[in-house]
């Protein structure tokens, strides 16, 4: 069926919108693949643009031209999507100044194309739940999706401890290598959660206050076991599209706390409080240029194959993110 989906991509070309007072002409330069993106084409996600309608939520773009009542952004200044559905899938386009934000343009391009998404809702995770010290532990399953990677390096640049769950692969020993090579302090299969030998991750790291859950089902309740006594399960995604199973123990006897989270929900939110949206891009734009927080591992794909992009974003065990070269 998904095939039948892919066919309904057309490459057109449209025509670009007259710049008005307070709009900004923006050249795209690249706009990941990401799984909300997909879940948008199928109809399945919260929020469906009225069709015919420009694929993806996230990208990065040079600003050519602005309107004369735009103050904040000028010719060759980089900018992002201030919330979803800003359609980045494109390589050019005319935007109200208030769609955009401005982003460094010192930064590599792809730090920035994958910037507003997966960073973000990692650095939220790690700083609105649980207040966490150096030396203190996180747990996370899909560790090896973006969010995951951007996880494991904002814990490590604040000295916290990561345990990452990933789902057995033919190639565990590679992602493994690469996990730990972003500053993970251990990677472990879903079937080792189960496993008596979690005793031994423990003896050399503290129990998780906090664990980041985006599967569901079985893995996430195992996960939940090894939290602390009143530590909070984040999710933030479903990708076994199954629903996650509290045992009552762990709510009586260890109080933990189930939230959820979406990044598009906590821009709603902050609309009018720039200076937390400022300061968390901030702090993600230090890590990108201190070498401390890198793009996820991404395949470049000219937008003409587009339809490879696609088929591959949907495939399973993807490690690698499609960035479209706009």
């Amino acid at each position: 069926a998904f095939f039948l989906r892919v066919s309904l991509f057309r490459l057109k070309d449209l025509e670009l919108a007259k710049l008005g007072d307070s709009d900004v002409h923006v050249k795209m330069l690249a706009a990941p693949i990401n799984p909300a993106d997909i879940n948008m084409i199928q109809g399945t996600y919260a929020i469906l643009p009225p069709l015919p309608a420009v694929g993806g939520n996230e990208g990065v773009g040079e600003v050519l031209e602005v309107g004369r009542r735009v103050a904040a952004l000028k010719p060759g200044d980089w900018v992002i999507p201030a919330s979803s559905g800003l359609g980045t899938w494109r390589t050019q386009g005319v935007f109200p100044e208030e769609a955009l934000l401005k982003v460094p343009s010192d930064i590599p391009v792809l730090c920035a194309a994958t910037l507003s998404v997966n960073p973000c809702t990692a650095y939220r995770m790690l700083t609105d739940f649980q207040t966490l010290a150096p030396g203190d532990s996180v747990i996370q399953n899909a560790a090896n999706s973006g969010v995951g990677q951007a996880v494991i390096q904002i814990a490590k640049a604040s000295g916290i401890k990561t345990i990452n769950v990933v789902r057995d692969r033919p190639d565990l020993a590679k992602l493994t290598e690469r996990l730990m090579a972003l500053g993970a302090d251990h990677v472990i299969t879903e079937e080792m959660l189960r496993k008596p030998e979690m005793k031994d991750i423990f003896k050399s790291v503290p129990k998780p206050r906090l664990a980041l859950n985006c599967v569901g089902g079985k893995s996430t309740t195992e996960m939940l076991r090894h939290l602390q006594p009143k530590g909070t399960m984040v999710t933030y995604g479903g990708m076994a599209k199954q629903p996650v199973m509290v045992p009552v123990s762990a709510f009586i006897f260890r109080d933990v706390r189930l939230r959820g989270f979406w990044m598009t929900q906590w821009r709603k939110e902050h609309e009018q409080d720039q200076q937390s949206v400022a300061t968390m891009m901030d702090a993600l734009c230090q890590l990108i240029r201190k070498g401390q927080l890198s793009a996820p591992a991404c395949t470049e794909v000219p937008l003409q194959d587009y339809k490879a992009a696609l088929e591959a974003a949907m495939k399973p065990f993807t490690s690698s993110k499609q960035i479209l070269l706009l």
